[in-house]
């Protein structure tokens, strides 16, 4: 008797160790595309439209109220646009701001609302950080635009399809100014977007005093080298996904 229980016992356990093995199975045929094939992954946008000789300036802000107007003041003599990505948190403080980026005919963009690390936070966490900046900055303006440039730069799968089930493409860069590092100069800041200056670039700054400084000579620079400056929504209109 204790015998025909032990082989039920394990006849059972064998079954069990089966089923679960035909589950996890199913579950990778399912997924699995088969050899030959690629799993789409959303990617983000990196750069624009190479096919024109221009670019974007995208100013990240969380921070940078006093510098802001200066800035705005340079893009209205040279007669250009940019596009600035604000967070949620600076646009309830600093309102006035944003309304005076949107006048300057800049587009402004959502930057998450606390600055939090996306990477590290949960798709419905990240979802509530674009989420509350839109809602803020729709009580500013009228249209901000449906660009996600995630703090950090931390563009995980997660993060991207966090911002595109909302609607938003991911933004990140092609030339990175690195201005916000302590040490930076005015020539070395100019230096890395004249060098390195393509058609569809992507130039991230952030609203500091170097920047600003350096702001004139890299306008005139690329100017001269026939490039021109669009908003963000420009450079990459006709792509015909967020991979391309």
């Amino acid at each position: 008797m204790f015998y025909v229980f032990l082989n039920r016992t394990k006849l059972f356990f064998i079954l069990a160790v089966l089923l679960i093995g035909l589950a996890f199975l199913g579950f990778f045929l399912k997924f699995y595309p088969g050899p030959g094939h690629t799993v789409n992954v959303l990617e983000p946008i990196y750069q624009g439209s190479t096919n024109e000789k221009a670019l974007a300036l995208a100013v990240n802000v969380d921070w940078g109220e006093e510098v802001i107007p200066q800035m705005l003041e340079i893009f209205e003599q040279e007669k250009i646009q940019a596009t600035f990505f604000v967070t949620g948190r600076f646009a309830d403080k600093f309102p006035d701001i944003v309304k005076d980026i949107d006048r300057g005919g800049h587009e402004v963009g959502n930057h998450g609302y606390s600055h939090n690390h996306p990477d590290r936070t949960g798709f419905g966490a990240n979802q509530k950080e674009i989420i509350r900046t839109e809602e803020a900055l729709k009580k500013i303006i009228d249209n901000p635009v449906k660009l996600y440039a995630p703090p950090y730069g931390e563009s995980s799968t997660r993060v991207v399809e966090a911002a595109w089930d909302l609607g938003y493409q991911t933004i990140m860069w092609t030339i990175d100014t690195v201005d916000w590092k302590e040490g930076s100069t005015v020539q070395g800041i100019a230096d890395k977007v004249v060098t390195n200056a393509q058609n569809g670039a992507i130039v991230l700054m952030h609203p500091r005093e170097v920047t600003v400084k350096a702001l004139p000579i890299i306008i005139e620079e690329l100017k001269a080298q026939g490039y021109q400056f669009k908003k963000i929504s420009q450079i990459i209109a006709g792509a015909k996904s967020q991979n391309n």
